[in-house]
């Protein structure tokens, strides 16, 4: 009887596991099913609704995972992030090849943005982005050899810009109290600028000037958690983006030409880490 028990046992794991991938996620679907009495409901403008986002399934399996209602449809959120970084040496020196390495800068941004709620966790707006950026290198010294080295100093470079996107987030609640989520953003940005190099040419000075144009469609992934029931802490970082610039340069007041770059960005940016606070309404 037991030798006819387990050959019945093996029979129905060899023939699940021959099963194909649908007929297998039918048979989880049934032993797992949504059940949505047993979700926790809230009121959300007068409406009961779950807590859970109903969403489809794209994926082979069913992992478990649900997206909790971080911020209702319907709101109004309105905020600023910004971000800082900044360098200074002083008088470093780098093996026996740079000496006297004096560098001091530093780039700020402040992004001011509205959004709107169009469906639960889902957000569309506007943002400005001013963002200044300055560098100051007084003094570096390179010594290869007898042959090779020289010397750098009073060379400053100053850039500012300014532009406006329009963005549409998403967010991923966490758990069912609302307090923390992940996003996803994406921005696409257009906006102009100036910088200006300053520098020592044959202890001759030249002063190039230049105006910038540039448009930018960037992607970024953030944390958001919520300090009291209407303001949230949000943290984010540029991970990818495709750019176009175009640049029209004047030296000491005679125009150089212009040139057109475009290109694409797969890797973490240090410099694109946002700081800011959101009040939802």
């Amino acid at each position: 009887m037991k030798k006819v028990i387990k050959a019945i046992i093996a029979a129905a794991v060899l023939l699940y596991v021959a099963m194909p991938a649908a007929a297998q996620s039918i048979v989880r679907k049934k032993l797992r099913p949504f059940n949505a009495d047993s979700i926790e409901h809230v009121v959300i403008q007068g409406d009961t609704t779950l807590v859970v986002i109903p969403e489809r399934n794209f994926g082979r399996f069913d992992r478990g995972l649900f997206n909790y209602i971080f911020i209702p449809k319907g709101k109004w959120s309105f905020g600023l992030t910004a971000s800082y970084g900044e360098l200074a040496t002083e008088d470093i020196q780098l093996l026996s090849i740079l000496k006297d390495v004096d560098i001091k800068g530093k780039i700020f941004s402040i992004k001011p943005f509205l959004s709107y709620f169009v469906r639960h966790n889902t957000a569309v707006g506007l943002k400005f982005n001013y963002s200044r950026g300055i560098a100051d290198l007084n003094n570096l010294s390179l010594d290869l050899n007898e042959d090779l080295s020289f010397s750098l100093h009073d060379v400053s470079y100053y850039q500012q810009s300014l532009s406006v996107s329009t963005f549409y987030r998403h967010y991923v609640g966490l758990d069912r109290s609302g307090r923390f989520g992940v996003f996803n953003e994406v921005d696409l940005s257009f906006g102009t600028g100036s910088s200006r190099f300053k520098r020592l040419y044959n202890n001759v000075p030249r002063d190039t000037r230049t105006i910038v144009t540039q448009g930018a469609l960037n992607f970024s992934p953030g944390v958001c958690v919520f300090l009291q029931d209407y303001v949230s802490f949000n943290l984010s970082f540029g991970v990818f983006g495709l750019n176009w610039r175009k640049e029209d340069q004047t030296t000491d007041g005679v125009p150089d030409g212009s040139r057109v770059t475009s290109g694409a960005n797969f890797r973490f940016n240090i410099f694109n880490i946002n700081f800011g606070l959101m009040v939802v309404i």
